[in-house]
């Protein structure tokens, strides 16, 4: 399935996705960990050939069956939530996330050789009831960068689980000096992925690309949206945003909870 994104830094124009910012330790421009917020870039022109821009790296082989994960304390949460444990997390296998909203369901399915510390929490916050009844807060339909973003309880944008934690796929297949970490790659129609409010700053918000997007390398890949998911978002997005946030878009004009969700 593919995958899309949410920053934007293309031809000079710097979209503030604000990330959970809030100090609650989730990152993502509305969504997201501890700081404030996070840069995604996208283009200004109304039509863009992604042609010209390169896709996400390959996904590695994991170099072991296990990894060991770590969860620091950050800001306060928007709800409580116990830190999952991070020791010996696997990464096999995928994980399926069958989110209910009142809109119509959103299936997703999580992959641990991708991102086994990030799937292993959202598995954990999914499991905990910290999804159940929350808002999906921010819709962009700007080309370039096209997405939904959910996970803040608080619906403002700046909530999070009361922890962060590393990014990994793509951000971890650059040195962290390189400067590729600046220029934006196609993240693909049907991606999940992580918002955050800087490098390993992410929490509890995550968005859904619904149309190929351009995005820095710097947002955890953790999964791919079942195409009767990508149905329902792109009937949420045809009715727009209020056009509210600094940073793009703003909250969805069809208002959208997640009303559970349930891991398979």
């Amino acid at each position: 399935m593919k995958r899309t994104a949410l920053a934007a830094a293309g031809l000079g124009v710097a979209l503030l996705l604000t990330a959970c910012s809030s100090g609650d330790g989730d990152s993502s421009d509305t969504a997201g960990s501890t700081s404030s917020s996070s840069m995604w870039t996208t283009p200004e022109a109304p039509k863009i050939d992604l042609s010209q821009y390169p896709a996400l790296p390959a996904v590695p082989a994991p170099s072991a069956p296990t990894v060991d994960c770590s969860y620091s304390a950050a800001g306060n949460a928007a709800k409580d939530v116990t830190a999952p444990n991070g020791t010996a997390v696997s990464t096999a296998g995928t994980v399926g996330v069958a989110l209910t909203t009142g809109q119509g369901p959103i299936g997703m399915t999580l992959d641990r050789a991708e991102a086994p510390c990030t799937v292993n929490s959202f598995v954990s916050l999914a499991e905990q009831g910290y999804f159940d009844g929350t808002p999906c807060h921010r819709l962009s339909t700007s080309p370039g960068l096209q997405m939904l973003q959910c996970g803040d309880p608080s619906g403002r944008g700046n909530g999070g689980p009361g922890y962060r934690y590393a990014n990994e796929y793509p951000t971890n297949q650059f040195a962290p000096n390189d400067p590729a970490l600046n220029n934006p790659v196609v993240y693909p129609r049907g991606t999940v992925a992580m918002a955050n409010s800087g490098v390993d700053t992410n929490g509890s918000q995550f968005f859904l690309v619904f149309e190929d997007s351009l995005l820095q390398p710097k947002y955890t890949v953790v999964g791919t949206i079942s195409e009767e998911g990508l149905a329902t978002i792109e009937k949420i997005a045809a009715a727009g945003d209020d056009g509210s946030s600094s940073a793009g878009g703003g909250a969805p004009k069809t208002p959208v909870t997640i009303e559970t969700a349930k891991v398979a």
